[in-house]
């Protein structure tokens, strides 16, 4: 039987959602590996909308976090709300300053930050149910804010390693190509787009995070 996954998107858009890439590659890989995938996302507003043209915030505009995430999805996207662990083999989240800024208030105010409550309630399910979860590049913030534990990495930037370890997470360093895997906690991180790095690299380290995470299952 295929493993069940669910992904978790934060919109669309590196600068306001979900990394496009690393969703993407996600997919692809969930994909080739033959799981069962359903994307979800919370029905809320964004913090903000920002033009990828010039990197600048749009003024009165405003987007809904699961209506974007569709753009990806092709399609519909499942509320939060209606996720529960026991559906599913596994969990997923790609990163994009939408996990910092839509998901958690972590970019704004790092281990001092909260995150929403279903996708808190969600993580806390999984791990207590010793399912894996894999996240890449931000998203491992949303880990270290839910469980207080685990190894886990985003690369090589010390700030928000730090930011990790002030919140009882064991940061570990991590080439983009890789994967890091807590066994123990059943937790896979990889930097990706933490890392300045081209997107055939950033595919490697996410598939890595996908093999390693469907292996726990």
């Amino acid at each position: 039987m295929s493993q069940r996954v669910c992904v978790i998107l934060s919109g669309c858009g590196f600068l306001d959602g979900a990394e496009v890439h690393e969703s993407v590659i996600t997919l692809l890989a969930l994909s080739k590996a033959g799981a069962q995938v359903t994307i979800a996302a919370p029905n809320i507003d964004q913090h903000h909308v920002i033009n990828h043209h010039n990197s600048t915030p749009m003024a009165g505009e405003t987007r809904n976090v699961q209506i974007e995430a569709a753009r990806i999805a092709r399609g519909p996207v499942a509320d939060l709300e209606d996720i529960k662990a026991s559906d599913f083999d596994a969990l997923f989240m790609p990163g994009g300053f939408g996990a910092a800024k839509n998901l958690s208030s972590f970019a704004f105010k790092g281990p001092e930050g909260s995150i929403v409550p279903e996708l808190k309630r969600i993580i806390q399910e999984f791990h207590a149910a010793s399912k894996p979860i894999g996240a890449v590049c931000i998203a491992p913030a949303l880990l270290a804010l839910s469980l207080g534990n685990g190894t886990l990495t985003i690369g090589s930037d010390e700030g928000t390693a730090d930011a990790l370890n002030a919140l009882g997470a064991t940061h570990q360093m991590c080439p983009v190509t890789e994967a890091v895997v807590d066994q123990d906690n059943k937790l896979v991180t990889a930097p990706a787009y933490m890392e300045n790095a081209a997107i055939h690299e950033v595919a490697a380290g996410i598939e890595a995070a996908v093999e390693a995470t469907l292996g726990m299952c």
